[in-house]
């Protein structure tokens, strides 16, 4: 297999596709309010939980790419396969960190448009970005990443 150079294709940086919806959540919020349940305490900590899980995980994960001298930003080479830390658990934790980091401020901030963005938002980070980058992946490492891919879940396992 031919070796692939330069970087996965993904059609955005990740922060920015969910940055950039969280964005249009509070707006539509703003111009239509959609309530998940009004503020109730519950839902403020239940948001907080979320979203201090989701920036840890986040925060694990990119530390331990910094520590195999692999680059975080899927715009540049990938140089190595990551597997220690959260990488044990799931091949895409610094996008499953973001997705319950979004999750959270949805709920902390109470809007249902959060979480009807939130499915499109995780139809384009599939198709657009991890499925890119693991053709990337593969294309770049061979056995490596086959061998990873068929022993650690796509998401969460």
């Amino acid at each position: 297999m031919t070796e692939p150079t330069g970087n996965s294709g993904v059609i955005a940086p990740p922060p920015l596709l969910y940055l950039g919806t969280l964005i249009v959540a509070f707006v539509l919020h703003w111009l239509w309010p959609a309530p998940i349940l009004g503020h109730a305490t519950w839902e403020v900590w239940c948001g907080v939980v979320l979203g201090a899980l989701g920036l840890g995980l986040g925060l694990w994960g990119r530390s331990k790419m910094i520590s195999a001298g692999t680059n975080i930003n899927p715009l540049k080479p990938t140089t190595s396969i990551v597997t220690s830390g959260p990488f044990r658990f799931t091949r895409n934790p610094l996008y499953v960190g973001m997705t319950l980091l979004y999750l959270g401020l949805t709920i902390g901030f109470d809007t249902w448009w959060g979480i009807a963005l939130l499915i499109p938002l995780i139809i384009v980070m599939h198709v657009g970005v991890i499925r890119r980058e693991e053709r990337y992946l593969e294309g770049k490492f061979g056995d490596e990443y086959r061998q990873y891919r068929s022993t650690v879940a796509r998401y969460v396992g």
